[in-house]
């Protein structure tokens, strides 16, 4: 059946969304030549599984039972165990070990990852199951289409760089773009000379050393005029820095980066520059009671390198934070993500009631937002919408307190405006003379001081 792809948007009540047209999803796997280089007692019993196609990885280990894994359960692949033999086996079959102690099959996109002992010889092996799905990019292919640059997080195995295959091949192939893959690890476009053709009509740049990746970036900027470079893994200062510089020409940039959510981004001192950096403000005395918060507070320093951050929840599931430079400024204030949550599900008559629940996102006026807008606020734009609908459980998240910010209670640190700003009521006025009048008595004393003609009252 197609896939069809459901959106929940900043809606205020539940069940709605946005069904996005849906295309038939395609997998490409080469998964016969992966089997051809394994040891022919392994090959037998994975051909024997009825799940073959589900399989993720075969490990090899020295002295340790063979084991297929798949996304439910571990296979031993036998009863004896893994020996040098079978893991020569294997080397031999493959091509050469980088510095980053990776191989590959030519023409395909298997990663075959070793172990090493102390002396550098291969004592374990990991051959992973390299898969080109078209058709994946689907669920956020509007926002591809918009031009901005996308940083994708998720966590190892969620389909990072399947994702960044797809975008490569559908921005090269089926928008005529200019696409160079700066492909460090033949991760994205298989090993050889030759690209796999996952990644369409897209030119790939090896990287000769991992810590070379950044030299490589700006060398496809200043070479080959590119439009979109597609980079895997940027996880350096050095890569960010190259990031940045990349995005202030002009060239949108579609990459990956250690981090399982924004908020774990934030955190990253080395990465957080591709959100926009965070520093310590000092404020004025006006300033800080306009806001409700301490004179010393977190801001964000410079505007962000991505303009989208992707969060890959789950394979069908994603989380959009549109417009990066405004979520982080919410956040440091206090507020909470609220991203635009998309869902893959299997035939397009499904309801999105049955996905959690549904929180605002971070931009209200997008084409899948239903009905969302920021109240009024301050002049400036300081005002910062809050929503009442509760955010889905989030990796990393530690309660009330928020990562970055003091250890008091985190709703001091919400900007509010100046009317709902709480305050002491005003001190009752001290009696005149030393004692209190009652009403009457002091009018009757204005009314005789107004008129000189009035004689005193004694006392």
């Amino acid at each position: 059946m197609a896939d069809g792809v459901i959106v929940h948007p900043a809606a205020v009540r539940r069940g709605s969304g946005v069904i996005v047209t849906p295309r038939q999803i395609q997998i490409t796997d080469d998964l016969d030549l992966l089997l051809a280089v394994l040891p022919a007692r392994v090959r037998d019993v994975l051909q024997q599984q009825s799940d073959l196609e589900m399989l993720l990885e075969v490990v090899l280990d020295l002295g340790r039972h063979l084991e297929g894994r798949f996304p439910n359960r571990a296979l031993h692949l036998g009863d004896d165990y893994a020996t040098h033999d079978d893991i020569r086996y294997v080397t031999s079959r493959v091509g050469a070990f980088g510095k980053d102690n990776r191989a590959g099959i030519e023409r395909t996109l298997h990663r075959i990852s070793a172990i090493r002992n102390r002396q550098g010889e291969v004592i374990g092996l990991t051959c992973r199951v390299g898969r080109a799905v078209v058709g994946t990019v689907d669920i956020v292919r509007d926002v591809i289409e918009s031009g901005k640059s996308i940083l994708l997080l998720g966590r190892p195995g969620v389909g990072k760089t399947t994702l960044l295959r797809e975008a490569a091949r559908v921005m090269a192939d089926e928008f005529a773009k200019r696409v160079v893959v700066v492909d460090t690890s033949n991760e994205i476009a298989g090993d050889g000379d030759i690209p796999h053709p996952g990644i369409g009509r897209a030119r790939r740049m090896q990287v000769p050393h991992p810590e070379l990746q950044h030299a490589v970036m700006i060398e496809a900027v200043e070479n080959h005029m590119p439009q979109v470079i597609v980079i895997d893994e940027i996880g350096t200062e050095a890569e960010a820095l190259a990031a940045r510089t990349i995005a202030e020409r002009g060239v949108q940039l579609i990459a990956t980066a250690h981090g399982n959510t924004l908020d774990n981004l934030l955190q990253n001192p080395t990465l957080c520059d591709l959100i926009g950096g965070i520093q310590a403000v000092t404020l004025s005395d006006e300033e800080a009671r306009r806001r409700g918060t301490q004179k010393t507070v977190l801001e964000r320093k410079a505007p962000p390198t991505f303009d989208v951050v992707i969060e890959i929840q789950d394979k069908d599931r994603l989380a959009v934070h549109h417009d990066v430079g405004i979520v982080v400024d919410r956040y440091l204030r206090g507020a909470p993500p609220k991203p635009e949550i998309r869902v893959r599900t299997r035939g397009a008559d499904r309801s999105a009631r049955g996905e959690g629940p549904i929180m605002g996102c971070d931009r209200p006026d997008g084409p899948h937002c239903l009905g969302g807008s920021y109240p009024a606020g301050p002049p400036g734009g300081a005002d910062l919408p809050l929503c009442s609908q509760p955010e889905p459980p989030r990796a990393g998240d530690c309660g009330s307190t928020r990562p970055g910010l003091s250890s008091r209670d985190t709703a001091r640190f919400r900007y509010r405006p100046d009317s709902q700003i709480p305050r002491a009521p005003p001190a009752p006025e001290a009696p005149r003379g030393g004692r209190a009048r009652d009403d009457p008595a002091r009018a009757e004393e204005q009314h005789r001081e107004s008129d000189p003609k009035i004689p005193p009252q004694s006392v």
